[in-house]
């Protein structure tokens, strides 16, 4: 990370500080195959599939050697954007991680850099091709809210395809790790469809749970086999079903048709969020230049490289559906 007229101790702290506070943002980020940022970055970054070897159903004979299974893999290239913006300060920034104006200016540019990041992943995201309607065959159609079978139908559509459920998440931070979860098909959602989720016959709060260790940031609850995440990100398509009836209408007419993006293991990848280079931190004290003779003005911001790709759509679906008015 890089920084110019700040002691190191406040550069590592502004490191630290605006990892952390990107993390209840930092939603998508978490259930994504990653691959970190090297030192000298490219415009591009690789992400590898395996596919699975098909059963060795042959008798070995005594004394013959078998031919093998060769591994078949897919590369997914992706192109890195660099995204990033600062903020002006007035005051002068005290060259200590104590100062007050440089604490408040962090908290709010990690909050932006996770937001951002989110955003542009939920446009990926929502763009695969495993879609399922809660009712009717297209998203013209949709006018009914979630329940028990849409559900069991997108869980039987993943296991079919021999996903796998997620048992671990990434974390927002100035190190990459890992933190393990109770294993499960991971469903992400906007919160206008809360209120319909704990309506649904067999759903659980997270509350409720049995054991609090290993949840989700932002986790609501489950159901059977699926953990629910919201995320305001995942925003619905306004007017896109059909005729409104209960549910919620940006005009008032038709039915406003919300994607429920359902993971399991390696449904995508991404440059997660955490790590050295995941993130650039900029701390500038006031100096005087020609624009700024009095040295007045000092800036702080972030600048880091997104790449999200979806690597198998059959390991994911999108479930769309209206919500309860």
């Amino acid at each position: 990370m890089l920084y110019s007229d700040v002691s190191p101790r406040t550069n590592g702290y502004a490191d630290a500080m605006l990892l952390k506070r990107a993390t209840p943002n930092n939603i998508l980020g978490q259930f994504g195959q990653t691959r970190t940022l090297p030192k000298k970055k490219t415009d591009t970054i690789k992400f590898r599939r395996y596919e699975a070897l098909s059963a060795a159903t042959t008798p070995l004979s005594e004394g013959v050697t078998p031919t093998g299974s060769t591994l078949t893999k897919t590369d997914v290239s992706v192109t890195l954007k660099q995204f990033g913006d600062y903020v002006t300060i007035t005051d002068k920034i005290r060259d200590t991680h104590e100062d007050p104006v440089l604490n408040e200016s962090l908290e709010i540019l990690g909050e932006q850099a996770a937001e951002t990041y989110d955003v542009l992943r939920a446009a990926i995201l929502k763009a695969g091709t495993n879609v399922q309607y809660g009712n009717g065959s297209a998203r013209t159609d949709v006018n009914t809210v979630i329940d028990a079978t849409d559900l069991k139908v997108a869980v039987r559509t993943l296991k079919r395809q021999n996903a796998k459920k997620i048992t671990s998440i990434v974390k927002a931070g100035p190190n990459i790790a890992t933190n393990p979860i109770a294993g499960g098909f991971i469903a992400v959602c906007h919160p206008d469809l809360q209120r319909d989720l704990e309506g649904i016959s067999g759903w659980i709060a997270e509350h409720n749970y049995a054991s609090t260790q290993g949840l989700i940031e932002g986790e609501i609850g489950s159901v059977g086999e699926i953990r629910f995440v919201l995320d305001t990100n995942l925003s619905a398509w306004a007017d896109a079903g059909d005729t409104k009836g209960a549910t919620i209408s940006t005009t008032g007419t038709d039915s406003d048709v919300y994607p429920v993006l359902i993971f399991a293991k390696n449904a995508y990848a991404l440059v997660p969020l955490a790590g050295k280079n995941a993130v650039s931190t900029y701390v500038n004290n006031p100096k005087a230049t020609d624009s700024d003779p009095l040295a007045q003005r000092g800036t702080v911001g972030w600048k880091g490289y997104h790449a999200c790709v979806i690597l198998n759509d059959n390991f994911m679906v999108r479930l769309e559906v209206a919500a309860t008015s």
